[in-house]
């Protein structure tokens, strides 16, 4: 069960105030690296879209082998099943398997900490804070610091000693050509490696005899009882990604694959599983392109808001002196916040691309112009009949 504690602190209205205006220069901060990158992200999405448009009308086709001389150096297209020979191994547990990549994925059973607060104003302006931290116990693969925690007296966790770790295979090839890390990392196809008892005894003596292991549902047991888990058991369990046909899209180097560098500085190195024809292959690296561009235009764009926020809140904490006064004003500068973040992150936006984009951005503004000036003009003729009728009419 879940253990709890409360613990409740006072702020003055004094206090509230100072850290108020010191929030200020955190907005300002937070407004002008929004800004800046927002623009960015309109100049890199930019950038690599042209990239890889460039790279589409480049591509060449290629055999896997023999190896073609006179495509050295140049953009290809490549395709064919990657062979591999000697098995991968994890040394620190003995576990191996034959693939293009084995990746050992490892949770620690840890303290975790959960915190809800309730905050109420009071006459005067001083906020009174309720504060309930909740202490679970669970698997976590990112080792917890429990000496943040509001209460570490009986949450302490041990160091976490074991590592999650990638082994990439160091003779696979497709074709005639070998393939480093970067082409094998974005091989996908992963698959749970298979662990069971027949393990055991080899990972033991891999791991050494210091340690208390087991081998239990495709995982590595590292404790005394895998059904009653204490804080600091580990358990740990592998993914192989098997050797599969695979599509690259890179520049040609000697018997190997590197990036391509565009007339812009883009780099192009696309890999994807199964036999995929060029062309979608840039499609879906543009696809990706747009999707990143638009989370970040979204993560700016509430980043502004909260900046806003930051800088309006002084008001709100002033008004705090009545709790109902603060309130209204706090929804006020609430809504301020929000419109002054849309209009900076939408203005931040177009500039950009009126920058990089000038006559995409010509476009769209003759195109909206001309739809507002014949929505105008077709307001204008309805009116016009409407008076000429009841002209008539009188």
């Amino acid at each position: 069960m879940p253990d709890q504690i409360t613990k409740t602190t006072t702020t003055s209205w004094f206090s509230r105030v100072g850290s108020a205006f010191a929030g200020i220069l955190v907005g300002l901060a937070l407004i002008v690296g929004c800004v800046i990158g927002l623009a960015w992200n309109e100049g890199n999405a930019v950038k690599t879209a042209r990239g890889l448009t460039e790279g589409a009308g480049l591509v060449v086709e290629a055999t896997a082998t023999p190896i073609q001389p006179a495509n050295d150096q140049k953009l290809v297209h490549v395709t064919g099943e990657i062979a591999v020979t000697a098995p991968l191994e994890d040394t620190e547990f003995g576990v191996s398997g034959t693939g293009v990549k084995l990746v050992r994925n490892v949770e620690m059973y840890q303290w975790t900490e959960e915190s809800k607060s309730e905050t109420r104003t009071k006459l005067g302006g001083s906020e009174e804070t309720v504060t309930t931290y909740t202490y679970s116990k669970a698997w976590s693969s990112s080792a917890v610091d429990s000496s943040a925690f509001a209460e570490p007296a009986g949450h302490e966790n041990p160091e976490m000693t074991i590592e999650a770790a990638t082994i990439y295979a160091e003779d696979a090839t497709l074709g005639a050509f070998g393939l480093d890390e970067d082409v094998l990392s974005q091989v996908g196809g992963e698959q749970p490696l298979s662990l069971n008892g027949d393990n055991e005894e080899a990972i033991q003596s891999a791991a050494g005899q210091g340690r208390t292991l087991s081998v239990v549902q495709n995982r590595i047991y590292i404790g005394e009882d895998p059904s009653v888990p204490q804080i600091g058991d580990t358990r740990v369990s592998y993914g192989l990604t098997p050797a599969a046909e695979t599509s690259i899209v890179a520049r040609q180097n000697g018997d190997g694959f590197l990036p391509y560098r565009t007339r812009n500085g883009s780099e192009i190195l696309l890999v994807a599983d199964g036999d995929v024809p060029a062309g979608d292959m840039f499609q879906s690296a543009q696809d990706a392109n747009n999707m990143i561009a638009w989370l970040i235009r979204i993560v700016g764009m509430v980043l502004l808001m909260v900046g806003f926020g930051l800088i309006l809140a002084p008001l709100g904490v002033l008004a705090d002196v009545l709790p109902l006064a603060g309130t209204i004003v706090r929804m006020g500068t609430g809504l301020i916040g929000f419109v002054l973040g849309l209009v900076v992150g939408t203005a931040t936006i177009a500039l950009a691309w009126l920058a990089f984009r000038p006559i995409t951005t010509i476009i769209i503004l003759a195109v909206g112009g001309a739809i507002a000036f014949a929505v105008y003009r077709f307001g204008r003729g309805r009116d016009k009949k409407a008076q000429a009728a009841g002209a008539a009419t009188a």
